[in-house]
C-alpha cells in the first residue's frame, strides 16, 4: 500500500462471508475447528462455564475423531474441502463477472472459523486500498448463529482500526428473485438429466435446511420463517403443489427440541409409507459441504433405502452454477448503488497529490 494517502487509489470491496471448514480431515484439525466454532456464544447459548466443561470434557474428545472420518469421506482429491473449494470458486467467478462488467471492485472471501480468517481478509483488502466495504454472507437465510456471528467478527476487527471504511451489510436474500431462479435452474438441470419425479405416483421433492434449536425461533430469530419462504417460492417456481414438496431441517445436535420436521425421520416415514423416489436438495447451502455430502447424500440415502425406498436422488448445491454467480452479482449491485465501482486514474492521483503539496507549501 502506498504510504502517501494522496497517491493511494480508493476502492470498493465485496467480502463474501462463509462459516468455515477444518484445514484437513484429521482429528487434530477438526478439533481445532470445532473448538472455535462451538465456543461462539452465538452458536451455543448456554452459560459459558457450564458449556466450557461440556465442550472440552465430552464433545471435543469424542466428536473430533468421528467427525474427521466423515470429513475424510467427502474430501476432494487435490482440491481439499468442498466448502472451501466452491467458496473460493464463487469468489473468483464473482470477481471476474464484476470485472467483465467494467467495474474495479475487490472481491475476497472470509471464513468465520478457520482460514482465511476475517481479520486476514480485511487486512488484505485494506492493503489494496479498500475504502468502501460490502459484506455479502453466503447464508441466504438470516440467522444470529451464522449471519450475525460473521458480522460480529467483522465489527470486532474494524473496532481495532483507526481509519475504518464505509460499510454496508446484506442481511439476507432468501426471497431474492435471482437466487430463487438459480435454485430452480439447479433442480431443473438435475431433472433434465435424471428425469422428473412422478409426483402422481407418490414421489416427493424434499428441501432440507440446516436446523436450529426451537428456542432460537421463540427468541425472535427469523431463520425458520425465511427457510419456509424460500421453500415455498422454489416449490412454486417448479410448478409444484404443497404436499409434492416438503421443507425439513437437518443436523440436529443435543437433546433440545429443534426446528421441525426433522429431515432423517421424514425420509424414513416417506419410505415406510411407500414413497419410491425422493429428490432432495439443500437450498440454504450455496456450496456443498459435510452437511450436504455426508449427512444428506450418504446417511439419508441409507435411511431411505433401508426402510423400503427405491430411488434416492441428491441434487448438488448451487456451487458454481452460472445463474448463482449471476444472482450474487445482482445482489451485490443492489447494495452497491451510489458507490464508485471504479478507481482514480494515475493522472487524477497525481493532481490530487500536487494540490496537497501546494497546500502544504502555503502553510510555510
Amino acid at each position: 500500500m502506498n504510504p502517501n494517502p494522496h497517491l493511494r487509489a480508493s476502492k470498493t470491496a465485496v467480502l463474501l462471508l462463509n462459516l468455515g471448514t477444518p484445514s484437513a480431515p484429521t482429528p487434530k484439525a477438526v478439533r481445532a475447528y470445532l473448538k472455535e466454532f462451538l465456543s461462539d456464544p452465538r452458536v451455543v447459548e448456554i452459560p459459558r462455564i457450564i458449556w466450557w466443561c461440556i465442550l472440552n470434557g465430552i464433545i471435543l474428545p469424542i466428536r473430533s475423531s468421528a467427525s474427521a472420518k466423515k470429513y475424510a469421506s467427502i474430501w476432494l482429491p487435490k482440491l481439499g474441502s468442498p466448502l472451501m473449494h466452491y467458496s473460493r470458486l464463487q469468489t473468483k467467478e464473482l470477481g471476474e463477472k464484476l470485472a467483465n462488467q467494467g467495474h474495479t471492485v475487490l472481491v475476497d472471501l472470509a471464513m468465520r472459523y478457520g482460514q482465511p480468517s476475517t481479520q486476514s481478509a480485511l487486512e488484505g483488502l485494506k492493503a489494496q486500498g479498500m475504502e468502501r466495504l460490502l459484506l455479502l454472507p453466503l447464508y441466504p437465510q438470516y440467522s444470529a448463529t451464522t449471519t450475525a456471528s460473521s458480522f460480529d467478527e467483522v465489527f470486532r476487527v474494524l473496532g481495532t482500526w483507526r481509519d475504518q471504511p464505509e460499510l454496508r451489510l446484506v442481511k439476507h436474500y432468501h426471497d431474492n428473485v435471482a437466487y430463487i431462479n438459480a435454485l430452480r435452474d439447479q433442480v431443473l438441470s438435475s431433472w433434465d438429466k435424471d428425469g422428473r419425479p412422478n409426483f402422481a405416483a407418490g414421489d416427493r421433492f424434499v428441501m432440507s435446511f440446516h436446523g436450529l434449536p426451537k428456542r432460537n425461533l421463540m427468541k425472535g430469530d427469523p431463520y425458520h420463517c425465511e427457510c419456509l419462504k424460500t421453500g415455498r417460492l422454489l416449490g412454486e417456481s417448479l410448478g409444484l403443489e404443497p404436499g409434492q414438496y416438503i421443507v425439513t431441517f437437518q443436523s440436529r445436535f443435543g437433546k433440545a427440541e429443534w426446528l421441525k420436521p426433522y429431515t432423517a425421520p421424514t425420509i424414513e416415514k416417506l419410505a415406510k409409507e411407500g414413497c419410491q423416489r425422493i429428490d432432495i436438495f439443500c437450498p440454504g447451502f450455496p456450496a456443498d459441504c459435510l452437511e450436504t455430502l455426508e449427512e444428506i447424500a450418504m446417511e439419508a440415502r441409507e435411511i431411505f433405502l433401508e426402510h423400503g425406498g427405491k430411488d434416492y436422488r441428491y441434487i448438488p448445491c448451487l456451487n458454481s452454477n452460472p445463474k448463482w454467480i449471476d444472482a450474487l452479482s445482482d445482489i451485490a449491485h443492489q447494495h452497491l448503488l451510489g458507490w464508485s465501482l471504479g478507481t482514480e486514474s494515475e493522472a487524477e492521483l497525481a493532481k490530487r497529490n500536487e494540490r496537497a503539496e501546494i497546500a502544504e507549501r502555503a502553510k510555510t
